[in-house]
């Protein structure tokens, strides 16, 4: 034997040689699996999209803020040259007791493929407020223009009103206007000027409120109350405050929560800008279990080692039974590895993921097994290799559904599939 067949025979036998191919072939198939990574962040992005334009038509996450008293008075400073001048300063008064209930009813709209989660939410507001006191800030009694007193609502999407909004105040009825009639801790809502009587005075307001995936409540009372229902069975409860009471069913959740004005970080009343109810919201989420792209993108991180899994099993079945195997059909069968995250992409957009990870599982597992046969023609070989990708996608489906135990049963299936190859 000369020396360049030699080497031909050290290089069709040399183990080493051959795991320098696969590694370099598995480097290689990374750079697709990649791609279809960055494909499913786009779909995904594009899903936001759809889903943000619908809700622009029908209402965004919605934070109801309210309702605040606020009243001008007059300011007066002299100068150096002892002239006086005037302007208008605001003071702003915040609710003795406040308390919210309603319900919160979802619905889910489709556009094509995508579907984005709304609801329409029928809220009751009442409480009570104090007659505001000056007192604190020597603010004189003549300075003081109650005829200005204003009565805002703050609502970030106006586009979400269903119905009229109407105060009733002390009894009487007082329609809101749209906008913020004075400079007020509320961006954008609705206001209307109100009498201020002495002592107590009641309100209650009822709010007919589209929105999108999120509602939620500054605590703005003395004492603030929220009470809501609704059917949506994954609710996320979320902002500065967990409900006290929460009970969550096949049927839907209700929650209560009960806030003091001692758990957050301002007062009950301030002058213009002193104090910023930022921060202080709370709410629910109308949460959509891990979606299809969520899951898919999951996945698809699972793509090195699946291909390295069954490059090991194809390298162990020709060392140890002697059937040699070409690169290229290890290149042909880590692409079928990878074609299955972009088959379950489009399949799970037409239907639910558990259906598409079957039919893409199935289908690669069908394809690889039927190119096994095709290349050794031996059933118990093809059978060690679908045996295998059946166990690593059904093993991968169960890391997608059991997120709290995922870190656990990871590194229990890498220490099994370790001990497996040192005994090889």
């Amino acid at each position: 034997m000369n020396i360049l067949e030699q080497i031909n025979s050290w290089a069709r036998n040399s183990i080493g040689l051959k795991l320098v191919s696969i590694g370099i072939l598995t480097l290689l198939l990374l750079i697709p699996a990649s791609m279809v990574q960055s494909s499913i962040g786009e779909r995904e992005v594009r899903s936001k999209d759809v889903v943000r334009e619908i809700a622009e038509k029908w209402g965004a996450q919605q934070t109801l803020t309210g309702p605040i008293l606020t009243i001008p008075f007059q300011v007066h400073t002299t100068n150096e040259q002892g002239k006086t001048a005037t302007r208008i300063s605001y003071a702003h008064f915040l609710p003795e007791t406040l308390s919210l209930t309603g319900k919160v009813t979802p619905e889910v709209r489709h556009r094509g493929i995508y579907q984005a989660v709304l609801y329409n939410s029928k809220l009751t507001i009442e409480g009570t407020l104090f007659r505001p006191d000056f007192s604190p800030w020597n603010i004189k009694p003549e300075d003081i223009l109650w005829n200005g007193a204003t009565i805002s609502l703050g609502i970030p999407d106006m586009h979400g009103i269903k119905n009229a909004l109407t105060l009733v105040w002390n009894g009487r009825s007082y329609p809101f206007n749209p906008g913020i009639e004075s400079p007020n801790p509320v961006g954008s809502g609705v206001s209307v000027r109100v009498p201020v009587e002495s002592g107590t005075t009641a309100f209650s307001i009822s709010v007919d409120l589209n929105g999108s995936e999120s509602l939620s409540f500054h605590p703005l009372g003395k004492v603030t109350q929220v009470a809501l229902e609704s059917p949506w069975r994954s609710p996320s409860f979320q902002g500065s405050f967990l409900p006290e009471e929460q009970h969550v069913t096949d049927h839907g959740f209700t929650a209560r929560w009960k806030i003091l004005h001692l758990n957050r970080n301002y007062p009950q009343q301030w002058i213009d800008k002193d104090a910023s109810i930022e921060g202080s919201s709370f709410g629910v989420s109308l949460l959509v279990p891990a979606d299809q792209y969520q899951q898919t993108f999951r996945s698809a991180k699972y793509a090195s080692l699946f291909i390295v899994l069954t490059f090991l099993t194809l390298f162990f079945i020709e060392i140890l039974n002697r059937k040699r195997l070409h690169p290229i059909q290890y290149l042909l069968t880590g692409c079928a590895i990878v074609l299955f995250y972009s088959l379950l992409l489009s399949l799970s957009e037409q239907m639910s993921f558990g259906a598409a990870y079957l039919l893409a599982g199935g289908a690669i597992v069908t394809v690889v097994g039927g190119y096994a046969w095709g290349i050794w023609g031996s059933w118990r070989l093809t059978g060690i290799v679908v045996s295998l990708i059946a166990v690593l996608y059904t093993y991968l489906y169960a890391l997608l559904q059991t997120e709290d135990y995922t870190l656990l049963i990871g590194n229990l299936g890498l220490l099994s599939i370790l001990t497996v190859v040192m005994y090889l």
